[in-house]
Order: C-alpha cells, then sequence, then structure tokens
C-alpha cells in the first residue's frame, strides 16, 4: 500500500466527508424542531462508528485473515443496523420525512469513488475487475444522479415511476460491483497468474468504502424507494 499516491488517500477522505455531510444535512431536514439534537446524535453515531473502524484497521484487525471473516462480518453489521431503522417506526417517520432530492444527490460521489478504485487498480492493490476498464459499471449511476435528482424528483419535474426505476437500476448496479469485490477477496480467492486479490479495502482509509460509503448509498437508495412507493403526496419531494 505504500505504492499508492497520497492524493488517492487525500480523494478518498474527501468522499467521506462529503457522505457525511449529505447525511447530516438531510437529516436536519428531516427533524427541523429537534435540528440540533437528532442531527448532533447522528452524525456523532457516523463519526464514531468511522472512528471504531479505523482504530481496527490500525490495530490490523482487518489483515488478520484466519479465523472468521472479519471484514464480512462488520458490514453485515452495518446492513443489519440499516433494516432495523427502516422498520422501526419511529425511526421510519424520520427517514419518510428525508428530502429524496439530497438521497439522490448523494450518489454523485460514485463517481470520484470509481477514481479511486481505478487508481488501487493501477497500483495493483485491487483488480481491474473492479474498475470500469472491467466489470464495475457504477459509475453510471454517479454520473446520471445529478439528472435523476433534478429531473425525477426535484421541483423542476416529477416522475416518481422513473426514479423508483432509477433507483433499482442503480442498487443492481451496485450490488453487482460488490459482488465482484467479495468475489475477490482473500477469504474467497486466490490470485493466479497475473491477477491480484482484493486487498486495499483492507487498510486505511479504504476500509470506509464497505463499511461506510457503500452502506450509506444502499441506505440512500432505500429510503428513497421507501419514499418513491408509500408516500402518496408526490408533491412532498
Amino acid at each position: 500500500m505504500e505504492d499508492i499516491p497520497g492524493y488517492v488517500a487525500g480523494t478518498f477522505i474527501a468522499i467521506v466527508i462529503a457522505v457525511l455531510s449529505f447525511l447530516y444535512y438531510a437529516i436536519s431536514v428531516a427533524t427541523p424542531g429537534k435540528k440540533n439534537l437528532t442531527s448532533s446524535l447522528a452524525i456523532t453515531f457516523l463519526v464514531g462508528w468511522i472512528f471504531f473502524v479505523c482504530v481496527q484497521t490500525f490495530n490490523g484487525y482487518f489483515t488478520s485473515l484466519s479465523g472468521f471473516p472479519r471484514l464480512p462480518m462488520f458490514v453485515g453489521f452495518t446492513l443489519v443496523a440499516i433494516l432495523f431503522f427502516l422498520v422501526w417506526p419511529r425511526s421510519r417517520a424520520l427517514l419518510m420525512n428525508m428530502p429524496v432530492t439530497t438521497l439522490h444527490y448523494i450518489h454523485i460521489v460514485r463517481v470520484p469513488v470509481e477514481m479511486v478504485l481505478w487508481w488501487l487498480a493501477v497500483s495493483r492493490a485491487i483488480p481491474i475487475d473492479m474498475t470500469f476498464e472491467g466489470s464495475n459499471m457504477d459509475i453510471i449511476s454517479g454520473i446520471s444522479a445529478p439528472f435523476a435528482a433534478v429531473f425525477m424528483v426535484g421541483a423542476r419535474s416529477k416522475s416518481r415511476i422513473g426514479a423508483i426505476i432509477w433507483n433499482l437500476i442503480a442498487l443492481g448496479l451496485l450490488f453487482y460491483v460488490v459482488n465482484i469485490a467479495v468475489s475477490f477477496m482473500p477469504y474467497f480467492f486466490t490470485p493466479t497468474g497475473g491477477q491480484v486479490a482484493n486487498l486495499g479495502v483492507f487498510y486505511f482509509p479504504y476500509i470506509l468504502l464497505p463499511t461506510f460509503v457503500v452502506p450509506a448509498i444502499i441506505f440512500s437508495h432505500l429510503v428513497s424507494l421507501m419514499q418513491l412507493i408509500f408516500k402518496k403526496d408526490q408533491s412532498q419531494f
């Protein structure tokens, strides 16, 4: 990992900050009467989670590949937490009030994420299959996100069906590249010839891709779909 240029880590840290900012804004708008308390608690929890993951990374927790797969366990925890907040009645009320346009704009970060993945692949920290030069077409979601935000859920134009279809396609593209990433993890893959395993995401700061950025993107899609499907008043978007 020493051969990776410093600007790659800097770009990725900026992505993490951007995702945090989008989520903080969405929570603040959803709780105008409790903005200081609710949004502060939420951002504190998220920053605490990021800090905890980073400490474990620096302690070499994730690079120890013996025993139970540790990284998938952490990712599984974040997904369970997302499902809990989606089904818990008190949190559902908050999620239904999040600005759906913000939940679409957040996907713009997927463009710089793809650049980071490409830089990591050039440095042979991850396989080329995880980039847009391989089988990863997730950059399409990032490029199309502002158009979806403006013309499908924004004030300028609305298309509930179009937004649902966009979210499902973008979510499918994300799950596809996640499947590629998992298949190249050293738990399940042994490099042969010129191939490399997906090792880059086991180190700081890229560990935050599977443990924070990707779950945040999944969360945004699911909350958007929940609003698009269950909110009857389209003017509230």
